[in-house]
């Protein structure tokens, strides 16, 4: 079957080690189901995938891609749930939760093999598309709002860094459940989208807002770590799920923190029980992905560059 795949790590020039072509057809163990992949989305974990982040040389090639949409064997328009192992369905019992590609092979193929558990019914209302940009991006998205932010309704949010799948996910969620949200970001077209989307008011990175907010989402790290501190107000949340401008800030204001009682959280992925939800949530009140571009699995190579160059805005889709 055709497969977009890492058959080398590079940590400098990641995209040298992505290769297309021919790749077995995936091994089915017990309590796992075949899915013709329909439609999967890219996400920064497989350019850092091809880094050597999270897989090693022993595993390679690896099939990249994590989210998916498709049929499964029965054909059932399906979505799949990109963690693997979370409650031990499908896997060994001593085995750690991963995302899809840390260990099996991925989504950016003619069909993948998860998990019977992992399979959830795709909305009638969503297309391949649409659906396949929701395991990973939009779910972190959802989790970081609705479980760990913990906002509701009236409140305020600043989302970091627009155009970003997380954050452009986090912008149109919190305007569809009643928040009040604000977004940041260095370019001026990403501003204009970000209040096209639902955003109160979009800023420059580092530009003062109206007023401080109830919780901050943070994806950028070290370039804006502490102007989402100052940007809350006391007692208000800061929950991360991601350092795309490195890990250690040059000032961690643990001072601000401790003295305003503020609360750090850190968010990865969601549960297939958040996902169910997302995509009812989607369904139910017309909330749709944004889709920055739909490339066929054979143009996979210009999806990664646009991703790795930054040139986006939503997520980029790769059709099977």
């Amino acid at each position: 079957m055709f497969a977009a795949y890492a058959a080398r790590i590079d940590k400098d020039q990641p995209l040298d080690g992505l290769e297309l072509g021919e790749r077995p057809e995936p091994r089915v163990p017990p309590g796992w189901t075949t899915v013709s992949v329909k439609a999967a989305s890219l996400n920064h974990h497989d350019l850092w995938s091809l880094r050597g982040v999270g897989i090693t040389e022993e595993t390679l090639p690896m099939i990249l891609g994590c989210d998916a949409a498709g049929v499964d064997a029965d054909g059932n328009e399906v979505v799949l749930h990109s963690v693997i192992g979370q409650t031990g369905h499908g896997v060994g019992p001593r085995e750690p939760r991963s995302i899809l590609t840390e260990r099996y092979q991925g989504t950016f193929a003619e069909r993948v093999a998860v998990p019977q558990w992992n399979v959830l019914p795709k909305p009638k209302e969503l297309s391949f598309e649409e659906a396949a940009c929701l395991p990973t991006a939009w779910l972190t998205a959802y989790r970081m709002l609705f479980t760990n932010a913990d906002v509701r309704p009236g409140d305020s949010v600043l989302v970091q860094g627009a155009g970003g799948g997380v954050a452009t996910a986090a912008i149109v969620l919190g305007a569809a459940a009643g928040l009040r949200v604000f977004a940041t970001s260095r370019d001026e077209a990403k501003r204009k989208r970000a209040e096209e989307l639902g955003a109160e008011l979009a800023v420059e990175s580092g530009a003062r807002l109206p007023h401080r907010v109830d919780a901050v989402l943070e994806t950028v790290g070290a370039a804006t770590w502490s102007h989402s501190v100052k940007s809350l107000k006391p007692g208000g949340t800061l929950v991360i799920s991601g350092a795309t401008s490195g890990p250690n800030p040059p000032s961690a204001e643990l001072n601000r923190i401790f003295f305003l009682e503020l609360r750090v959280v850190g968010s990865t992925m969601g549960s297939k029980e958040e996902l169910a939800s997302l995509l009812s949530f989607c369904a139910a009140k017309g909330v749709r992905p944004v889709i920055d571009s739909t490339l066929p699995l054979s143009e996979a190579r210009d999806g990664f560059a646009k991703m790795a160059g930054g040139d986006l805005f939503g997520k980029v889709v790769l059709t099977v």
